[in-house]
Formats: C-alpha cells, sequence, structure tokens
C-alpha cells in the first residue's frame, strides 16, 4: 500500500480536480494526498484540526465561479448565498451545469471561488492556500462519487485502509464496513462485488476517518432503483449514528424526501430552500 500511494495520481493544483475526479481515483480527494503537502503532513503540526465550534457546517457569501474569459466566459456560480447547519442531511437538486457540483467543489476544497467567501465553521476556506485546503480534504470532509475508483487489486477491507492509514482519528477499517453492511464482505475484492456493493465500500472508506462532512455526488447515478435506495439507506444511518453533515447532489426529485434541507439550483443560482418538517425513509422513496 505505501507503492500504491506513490503511484496514486496527484494533481498540482485543486481548481483542476472537478472534471478528473469523477472519472479516476485522485489521491487528493480521496485520500487528502498532495504534492504542495506531502512533505509538510509528515511534520507534527500537520495534522492541527480546524476549529470546529457552534458555527453552522458551511456558509457561502456571494460565491461566483466563472470559467473562460470573454464571449465565451461560462458563468457556472452566480452570487450564491447560503448557509448548512451542522448534522443535517441536505440534498441539492438541479438540472446539469446548474451550479451543483460546482459549488460542492469549492465547499470540498476541490476548488477555489472566482469571487465571494465560504467557511466551513469559522473557518475561511477562500483563504486557505493549496496544502492548508489539501489538511482540510484530509482531516474533515470525505468524497463519494458516481463511479466508486476503488483499487481492484485490493480487497474492500484494504481499499477502506487505504484512508485509515493516513487520518488522524481513523474507525477500524472492519467496523466501517459493518456500518454499511459489508462486515462479511471484507475479504472480497471489487470484482467479486456488485455494483451497490461497491458504492457501500466507497461510503465505508470515505466515513472511516470519521469527517465531519460527506459529500456524495450523483451516489446512486450509476445504480438501479433497489440498489439505489439501499445506498441511500447507509447514508441516512451514516447520518444517524454519527451526526455526519451530509450534502447529497442528484437528478433525483425524489431523493429529496429523504432529507432535512433541499436547496434547488437553476443557471448558477439557488431557487429555493426547503426544509423538510419529516424525513422519509429511504425504502419509501418514489424512484
Amino acid at each position: 500500500r505505501r507503492v500504491l500511494f506513490r503511484s496514486l495520481p496527484t494533481a498540482g493544483n485543486p481548481a483542476t480536480l472537478s472534471g478528473m475526479c469523477k472519472r479516476i481515483p485522485c489521491a487528493q480527494c480521496l485520500f487528502g494526498l498532495g504534492k504542495a503537502n506531502l512533505t509538510m503532513a509528515k511534520k507534527a503540526g500537520s495534522t492541527k484540526s480546524l476549529t470546529v465550534g457552534a458555527a453552522p457546517a458551511f456558509c457561502a457569501s456571494g460565491l461566483t465561479k466563472v470559467y473562460g474569459e470573454g464571449r465565451t466566459a461560462v458563468h457556472a456560480l452566480r452570487g450564491v448565498d447560503m448557509e448548512i447547519p451542522k448534522g443535517e442531511i441536505v440534498v441539492l437538486l438541479g438540472p446539469s451545469g446548474s451550479g451543483k457540483s460546482t459549488l460542492l467543489n469549492i465547499l470540498g476544497g476541490l476548488d477555489r471561488p472566482t469571487e465571494g467567501t465560504a467557511h466551513f465553521a469559522d473557518t475561511c476556506l477562500t483563504d486557505m492556500d493549496d496544502a492548508a485546503l489539501t489538511l482540510y480534504r484530509r482531516n474533515h470532509v470525505g468524497f463519494v462519487f458516481q463511479f466508486y475508483n476503488l483499487m481492484p487489486s485490493l480487497t474492500a477491507e484494504e481499499n477502506v485502509e487505504l484512508v485509515t492509514e493516513i487520518a488522524r482519528n481513523p474507525m477500524d477499517a472492519g467496523e466501517a464496513l459493518s456500518l454499511v453492511g459489508l462486515g462479511e464482505r471484507r475479504n472480497h475484492f471489487p470484482a467479486q462485488l456488485s455494483g451497490g456493493e461497491q458504492q457501500r465500500v466507497a461510503i465505508a472508506r470515505a466515513v472511516a476517518k470519521q469527517p465531519e462532512v460527506l459529500f456524495c455526488d450523483e451516489p446512486t447515478g450509476a445504480l438501479d432503483s433497489m440498489t439505489g435506495r439501499a445506498v441511500l439507506r447507509v447514508l441516512r444511518d451514516v447520518n444517524d449514528r454519527l451526526r455526519t453533515t451530509i450534502l447529497i447532489i442528484t437528478h433525483a426529485a425524489a431523493t429529496a424526501a429523504m432529507a432535512d434541507r433541499v436547496i434547488r439550483f437553476a443557471d448558477g443560482g439557488i431557487l429555493e430552500v426547503t426544509v423538510n418538517k419529516t424525513r422519509v425513509d429511504p425504502e419509501e422513496l418514489a424512484w
């Protein structure tokens, strides 16, 4: 596994990762590694935590993101203001190109806004340099993508251990797999697991470092309805047991019913924010 860490792709600039992370396993987002911080991470002070007090999980003000210049410029975000309380499941709904993934990338420390500010608890993410963002991703957030990004030559347990070996306060890999209902499949390789089981391994890997926040970008997009509900049940259980703040990006409007809060996006802005009085169980969602 030490050899594997050295061979994983580590793009130098987090701003370049928004398009590549869904296609290949990137060490910077999956494990919180980065060339700018590989040396610094060995120092005693490099694992210092950010202050997480009574502030909301996230607060954004005037977030704008523009790709390109002139007449070809694409305005992915247009002055987004939002606040996300701790411990909630938040679903971000909207069509492709509406700004959901761009917002997730900024809040997850994978990209930077053109203008505006974003805070995690009391810490300003937009003031951080690349090394600080690497530590933020390593110590405080986990990522789950549409495609599982598992290492095919490693068992389910070894895939989870990729994170537990570098995390500051990890749970046992077996415990993480048991949390997602795969305790008895820990010695199976990805090729021996179904799509839903592979996604649950990916969730276990993200949860094993016990992050305050879990970012899920289309976690059920490659799954059938029954398997998708099972994956959403796992996310609900993680939220209930660990009080992890979970942000789910999806096109599936039915998913909104299981959330505490629903944020609807269109054309780079927020259309409306809805707070659900009650949450529907994932098994009851009309797919």
